[in-house]
């Protein structure tokens, strides 16, 4: 049965539309709103296509640092050498990898190499740089890489570049005593250099802590002494009167012991210092390798500077031992020593060992010493480097 229209149901000046009209008027509103969408589409479609750079196909990333890759559509984790920077599950993410030996096959990787480019992520700090090792019977040993590149450049620790005063801190002996190393690590600021002795325990694993946490590092290389053997700084040391053959042995043992350093100082060695056969020996190796060398200014007649410059090394020379005298004050007013030297001079280094009383006293210090407008920097920020002065 048809239900009843009355008068009282339609809209004011109008009359009840039959089910056909409905129906039309419903298909020309769908047209209309089909041919806008259709409109909407191609003109979207037109502007993408005359952008610059068209959202499809997204730019590469790009990355500074010398060896590393980027890899874009990885669908899996990844590790190259050993290391895993990034890992991506799905499509369109990245994953990095650190020197690897063969680029990626894929056609979106991309491998940036720039000889220029000095210094180290400060993220991958910890991690060797592929290129500059060496491999050896006794261990990797830093070695400069095809491109020129030095370990001393690399592993430097960035500094301000400011002409104002600045003072070089090189806190040695890490590596011999566990607690003593972690606690130095631990309180001494990161522009205060750490360096590490040869025969110490687990130094890897403390080379890195110290790179993390920004620290630039060296190695102890023990040399012989006045009164040797009675006065003897243990094995591999390098001996004035020994066969060439015979120091280039114990030195390339202690610098196989870590990686990531930026040059040498030496553990004592009043004696070998002081003769220049045998400096000559130990300076050609270091510029060979791209490594620095650290005079600790105790002797007077050490000869490292004038053979360091024959050779091309970078060279640096302490100013005083801090800590001669083990007790606090003593150690502060060798500090306070330094600041004069730097602000003659404009700059001044000095050293010490991984000592309770050196730490502490150091630590203070440094917290202090911004405020008087003195920069501390890395050693490397203070030595004359022949290749670029």
């Amino acid at each position: 049965m048809e239900p009843v229209c009355n008068d009282i149901d339609q809209p004011l000046g109008q009359k009840k539309a039959g089910r056909g009209a409905l129906r039309w008027r419903r298909l020309e509103t769908s047209s209309i709103f089909l041919t806008l969408c259709a409109v909407a589409v191609f003109a979207g479609s037109g502007a993408i296509a005359l952008r610059e750079r068209p959202f499809r196909n997204p730019p590469p990333v790009a990355i500074s640092e010398p060896g590393i890759v980027v890899e874009e559509h990885a669908d899996a984790r990844s590790r190259a050498d050993g290391i895993s920077v990034k890992t991506a599950g799905a499509p369109g993410a990245a994953i990095i990898r650190v020197n690897p030996d063969v680029p990626s096959s894929g056609d979106n990787a991309i491998v940036i190499r720039d000889p220029s480019a000095f210094g180290q992520n400060p993220r991958f700090a910890h991690l060797p740089d592929r290129a500059l090792i060496e491999e050896s019977q006794t261990g990797p040993l830093p070695v400069r890489d095809a491109a020129g590149r030095r370990p001393f450049d690399v592993y430097a620790r960035p500094w301000s570049g400011a002409r104002g005063a600045r003072i070089a801190i090189v806190i040695g002996g890490l590596g011999i005593s566990q607690t003593g190393t972690q606690e130095a690590i631990r309180k001494l600021p990161p522009e205060i250099t750490l360096a590490f002795a040869p025969l110490g325990n687990s130094l890897t694993r403390w080379m890195q802590t110290a790179r993390q946490e920004g620290h630039e590092v060296m190695l102890q290389v023990p040399l012989e002494p006045f009164g040797y053997p009675n006065n003897n700084p243990g094995r591999h040391t390098l001996l004035a009167d020994a066969a060439p053959a015979e120091n280039l042995e114990s030195l390339r043992w202690a610098l196989s012991r870590i990686t990531n350093y930026t040059g040498v100082v030496n553990y004592t060695g009043a004696r070998f210092t002081a003769d220049a056969g045998a400096m000559d020996i130990l300076m050609g190796e270091l510029a060979e390798r791209g490594l620095a060398y650290l005079d600790d200014g105790t002797s007077a007649r050490s000869v490292a500077e004038e053979v360091a410059r024959a050779k091309g090394v970078p060279f640096a020379a302490g100013d005083t031992v801090i800590d001669e005298e083990k007790e606090r004050g003593a150690i502060l007013d060798k500090l306070d020593e330094l600041e004069r030297i730097a602000r003659a001079r404009g700059f001044a280094l000095g050293s010490g060992s991984a000592m309770e009383a050196t730490v502490d006293a150091v630590a203070a210090w440094a917290s202090e010493v911004r405020k008087r407008g003195i920069e501390l920097v890395p050693m490397s920020a203070v030595a004359v480097d022949p290749e670029r002065n």
